[in-house]
């Protein structure tokens, strides 16, 4: 999921940076929502200090690809994305995703921009489409034959 993902994100124009983290970001969400997400406590009341030193605070921001919505954190004039308060960066991308492949991530990678590339924008565009029409139908024979090339690499 976080390759595919992370490809869409790049054809869509995300920088590689930025597509990783999204790849990352929801890969992650998808996990969840399949395990069923935990209720989060609620946000802690400011204390009068903090609301006097700073009376507007907005923690989160939003980003949409497509219809898909993820937060989103800003570290040294990059986007990054965010799930459950921890940012998706792009060397979580590589310590979880890349080095999985071992040296065949490139493979991989050049596969899923590839696939990603034979679809139209719209479809790129739809959370739902990308689930049913490039990932669901292909994710299976991706993960045989990308481990495969793993193990050889």
């Amino acid at each position: 999921m976080a390759t595919l993902q992370a490809a869409r994100a790049l054809t869509l124009g995300l920088s590689e940076t930025e597509a990783k983290a999204w790849g990352l970001n929801r890969a992650i969400f998808y996990a969840a929502a399949k395990r069923g997400f935990k209720e989060k406590a609620p946000p802690r009341r400011r204390g009068w200090n903090e609301v006097l030193r700073r009376p507007v605070h907005e923690t989160r921001e939003v980003y949409f690809l497509g219809d898909e919505m993820a937060y989103t954190a800003k570290r040294g004039g990059k986007t990054y994305f965010t799930i459950g308060g921890e940012v998706q960066t792009e060397s979580d991308f590589r310590r979880q995703i890349e080095i999985r492949f071992g040296r065949a991530f490139s493979k991989a990678w050049k596969e899923a921009l590839t696939i990603v590339k034979q679809f139209p924008k719209d479809i790129l565009l739809s959370q739902s489409g990308f689930y049913e029409q490039i990932y669901k139908p292909r994710r299976d024979d991706l993960a045989v034959k990308w481990t495969e090339i793993a193990e050889l690499s």
